[in-house]
Protein backbone atom coordinates (compact mmCIF):
# COMPACT_ATOMS: atom_id res chain seq x y z
CA UNK A 1 0.00 0.00 0.00
CA UNK A 2 2.59 2.19 0.20
CA UNK A 3 2.99 5.20 -1.99
CA UNK A 4 -0.35 5.18 -2.89
CA UNK A 5 -2.24 8.38 -2.73
CA UNK A 6 -5.79 9.69 -3.15
CA UNK A 7 -7.44 13.00 -3.50
CA UNK A 8 -10.81 14.01 -2.36
CA UNK A 9 -13.15 17.20 -1.71
CA UNK A 10 -14.65 17.82 1.70
CA UNK A 11 -18.28 19.71 1.52
CA UNK A 12 -18.73 21.87 4.31
CA UNK A 13 -22.16 23.80 5.07
CA UNK A 14 -22.99 26.54 7.42
CA UNK A 15 -26.47 24.89 9.38
CA UNK A 16 -28.22 26.97 12.20
CA UNK A 17 -26.74 24.26 14.62
CA UNK A 18 -23.10 25.15 13.34
CA UNK A 19 -20.73 23.88 10.59
CA UNK A 20 -21.53 20.52 9.25
CA UNK A 21 -19.00 17.99 6.83
CA UNK A 22 -20.27 15.58 4.60
CA UNK A 23 -18.81 12.16 5.02
CA UNK A 24 -19.32 8.69 3.47
CA UNK A 25 -19.13 5.55 4.77
CA UNK A 26 -16.82 2.94 2.94
CA UNK A 27 -19.04 0.16 1.47
CA UNK A 28 -18.35 -3.65 1.44
CA UNK A 29 -18.15 -6.20 3.81
CA UNK A 30 -15.41 -5.31 5.97
CA UNK A 31 -16.90 -1.96 6.99
CA UNK A 32 -20.48 -3.08 6.75
CA UNK A 33 -20.76 -3.28 10.89
CA UNK A 34 -18.40 -0.34 11.70
CA UNK A 35 -18.82 3.13 12.44
CA UNK A 36 -15.53 4.43 14.04
CA UNK A 37 -12.82 4.78 11.61
CA UNK A 38 -15.03 3.67 8.21
CA UNK A 39 -15.99 6.85 7.81
CA UNK A 40 -14.38 8.85 5.10
CA UNK A 41 -14.18 11.81 2.88
CA UNK A 42 -15.50 11.54 -0.77
CA UNK A 43 -11.56 10.39 -2.38
CA UNK A 44 -10.12 7.88 -4.79
CA UNK A 45 -6.82 6.96 -5.54
CA UNK A 46 -4.88 8.87 -8.71
CA UNK A 47 -1.47 7.42 -10.63
CA UNK A 48 1.78 10.04 -9.93
CA UNK A 49 1.24 11.45 -13.62
CA UNK A 50 -2.21 12.80 -13.01
CA UNK A 51 -3.16 17.06 -11.25
CA UNK A 52 -4.44 15.79 -7.59
CA UNK A 53 -6.93 18.68 -7.91
CA UNK A 54 -8.38 16.84 -11.29
CA UNK A 55 -8.17 13.64 -9.41
CA UNK A 56 -10.41 14.79 -6.22
CA UNK A 57 -13.08 16.42 -8.94
CA UNK A 58 -12.78 13.14 -10.93
CA UNK A 59 -13.58 10.70 -7.57
CA UNK A 60 -16.09 13.06 -6.37
CA UNK A 61 -18.35 12.38 -9.12
CA UNK A 62 -17.28 8.65 -9.34
CA UNK A 63 -17.60 8.05 -6.04
CA UNK A 64 -21.31 9.97 -5.11
CA UNK A 65 -22.43 9.63 -8.76
CA UNK A 66 -23.02 13.75 -8.61
CA UNK A 67 -20.94 16.54 -10.48
CA UNK A 68 -18.27 17.95 -8.13
CA UNK A 69 -19.21 21.64 -6.89
CA UNK A 70 -18.25 24.71 -7.83
CA UNK A 71 -16.90 27.40 -5.62
CA UNK A 72 -13.55 28.07 -4.17
CA UNK A 73 -11.95 25.58 -2.98
CA UNK A 74 -9.90 25.61 0.23
CA UNK A 75 -6.36 23.22 -0.08
CA UNK A 76 -6.18 21.31 3.12
CA UNK A 77 -3.03 19.89 2.58
CA UNK A 78 -1.86 15.96 3.01
CA UNK A 79 -2.50 13.43 5.85
CA UNK A 80 -0.52 10.24 6.08
CA UNK A 81 -2.72 7.31 6.94
CA UNK A 82 -1.89 4.16 9.22
CA UNK A 83 -1.62 1.81 5.48
CA UNK A 84 0.94 4.96 4.16
CA UNK A 85 -1.80 6.02 2.12
CA UNK A 86 -1.50 9.48 1.66
CA UNK A 87 -4.66 11.73 0.91
CA UNK A 88 -5.08 15.02 -0.21
CA UNK A 89 -8.03 17.30 0.26
CA UNK A 90 -9.99 20.30 -0.08
CA UNK A 91 -12.83 21.72 1.15
CA UNK A 92 -15.77 23.37 -0.75
CA UNK A 93 -18.87 24.95 0.70
CA UNK A 94 -21.89 23.56 -0.92
CA UNK A 95 -25.04 21.84 -0.13
CA UNK A 96 -25.95 17.91 -1.55
CA UNK A 97 -28.91 15.92 -0.39
CA UNK A 98 -27.54 12.74 0.51
CA UNK A 99 -30.47 11.04 -1.25
CA UNK A 100 -29.60 11.96 -4.52
CA UNK A 101 -26.36 9.80 -3.90
CA UNK A 102 -25.92 6.91 -6.65
CA UNK A 103 -22.27 5.49 -5.31
CA UNK A 104 -19.76 3.46 -7.63
CA UNK A 105 -19.26 0.18 -7.01
CA UNK A 106 -16.00 -2.22 -7.14
CA UNK A 107 -15.63 -6.06 -7.23
CA UNK A 108 -14.10 -8.25 -4.85
CA UNK A 109 -14.20 -11.70 -4.19
CA UNK A 110 -16.54 -12.57 -1.52
CA UNK A 111 -17.02 -14.22 0.57
CA UNK A 112 -13.01 -15.06 0.78
CA UNK A 113 -11.51 -18.09 -1.33
CA UNK A 114 -15.04 -18.36 -3.01
CA UNK A 115 -14.60 -17.86 -6.52
CA UNK A 116 -17.27 -15.63 -5.96
CA UNK A 117 -17.11 -11.98 -7.23
CA UNK A 118 -20.19 -9.50 -5.32
CA UNK A 119 -20.06 -6.16 -6.11
CA UNK A 120 -20.30 -3.36 -3.31
CA UNK A 121 -20.98 0.43 -3.26
CA UNK A 122 -17.39 2.75 -3.20
CA UNK A 123 -19.49 4.19 -0.11
CA UNK A 124 -22.73 2.50 1.11
CA UNK A 125 -24.13 6.23 2.54
CA UNK A 126 -23.21 9.30 3.21
CA UNK A 127 -24.48 11.58 6.02
CA UNK A 128 -24.05 15.83 6.38
CA UNK A 129 -22.23 15.73 10.14
CA UNK A 130 -21.27 17.83 12.87
CA UNK A 131 -17.52 18.48 13.81
CA UNK A 132 -17.99 16.54 17.34
CA UNK A 133 -19.79 13.53 15.04
CA UNK A 134 -17.46 13.73 12.16
CA UNK A 135 -14.41 13.14 14.45
CA UNK A 136 -15.73 10.31 16.31
CA UNK A 137 -16.34 8.54 13.14
CA UNK A 138 -13.74 9.59 10.43
CA UNK A 139 -10.67 7.19 9.57
CA UNK A 140 -8.47 8.71 12.59
CA UNK A 141 -5.63 10.48 9.89
CA UNK A 142 -8.23 12.67 8.21
CA UNK A 143 -9.81 14.64 10.99
CA UNK A 144 -6.86 16.64 10.96
CA UNK A 145 -8.68 18.15 7.56
CA UNK A 146 -11.48 19.08 9.75
CA UNK A 147 -9.12 20.71 12.13
CA UNK A 148 -7.52 22.53 9.30
CA UNK A 149 -10.69 23.91 7.71
CA UNK A 150 -11.91 25.13 11.48
CA UNK A 151 -8.74 26.73 11.66
CA UNK A 152 -9.51 28.42 7.67
CA UNK A 153 -13.03 29.44 8.76
CA UNK A 154 -11.67 31.28 12.25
Amino acid sequence: MRGKRSAGLLLFRHTDNGLEVLLGHMGGPFFARRAAGAWTVPKGEYEPDENAWDAARREFQEELGLPPPEGMAIALGEVTQTNGKVVTVWAVEADLDPAAVVPGVFAMEWPPKSGQQQEFPELDRVEWCDLDRARALIVKAQAEFLDRLVEHMD
